[in-house]
């Protein structure tokens, strides 16, 4: 490892970690900074579909990550700095002490990509998705129940942003997601591929319960409050997830987890 210490904040070697919160705001140009221990064990892993570039540490949590900073390519700096200076570097008390810069993977064919999914593929396409903390629970959610991939239209958050990423503990840079489309393309390329697209939404009069569970798949997660259009969901197959106590709707990433597991189980 190279260890490199940091005593300065306003230091040049880790301009790219400084002002943490309003650069997640203007994005950094293909660079991503993620944020505490599970992340960034994620991010050093042969499962990271991003490259690690840098890593910035509260110089008291150097030993225990050993495991970690050993396992990262050798031309990755490690930098420590006492909690005070790593404070002044963030713009904020960071109680986690472990930041890492990362390298967005290269965007993926859309075609390709679906074309090589399996008979059985499931696929977890989100349109207008503006809370990062909901972004970050679909990326867990398709993790964890074997999506073959998560697609964002182009009016969806950053997935990249850090609170994110540190939500989804690190999902977001292990799972396949294609990005920039509009609903309607996603929707057509999905189609193209043979995916029957099913469109959540409290509106629809069939029951999730009677999705099966063969041949490709698409769920279809829209915002909260306004949801899907109705010309979109027109297009699919709509369902909605039964409930009691006069609620009609959940969380979208709670909802996405609930068709994830009917789907996938």
């Amino acid at each position: 490892m190279t260890i490199i210490r940091i005593e300065d904040p306003a230091d040049a070697r880790i301009a790219a970690f400084r002002d943490i919160r309003e650069r997640d705001l203007t994005g950094r140009e293909g660079l991503f900074v993620a944020e505490g221990e599970v992340v960034l064990r994620v991010l050093g892993s042969p499962a990271s579909r991003c490259r690690p570039v840098a890593v910035l540490l509260a110089e008291s949590r150097l030993a225990a990550q050993g495991e970690i900073l050993t396992g990262l390519p050798e031309s990755v700096p490690i930098h420590i700095a006492p909690q005070a200076v790593l404070d002044g570097i963030a713009g904020f008390h960071l109680h986690r002490g472990i930041l890492a810069l990362g390298e967005k993977p290269e965007p993926i064919d859309v075609d390709g990509f679906l074309a090589a999914t399996d008979a059985d593929a499931v696929i977890v396409a989100a349109s207008e998705i503006g809370n990062h903390d909901n972004m970050g629970g679909i990326f867990r959610n398709a993790a964890a129940f074997g999506a073959a991939g998560v697609m964002l239209d182009d009016r969806c958050c950053d997935p990249f942003y850090r609170k994110a990423i540190r939500v989804s503990v690190g999902a977001v840079l292990r799972t396949p997601m294609i990005t920039g489309l509009t609903a309607t393309a996603m929707v057509d390329a999905l189609e193209r591929h043979g995916f029957e697209v099913i469109a959540l939404t409290p509106s629809a009069r069939e029951d999730l319960s009677a999705v099966g569970r063969k041949g490709r798949r698409a769920i279809l997660l829209g915002p909260e409050g306004p949801g899907l259009p109705a010309a979109l969901i027109d297009r699919c197959r709509g369902v909605r997830i039964p409930m009691s106590g006069g609620f009609d709707s959940l969380n979208v990433a709670t909802a996405g987890a609930v068709a994830l597991f009917q789907l996938s189980r």
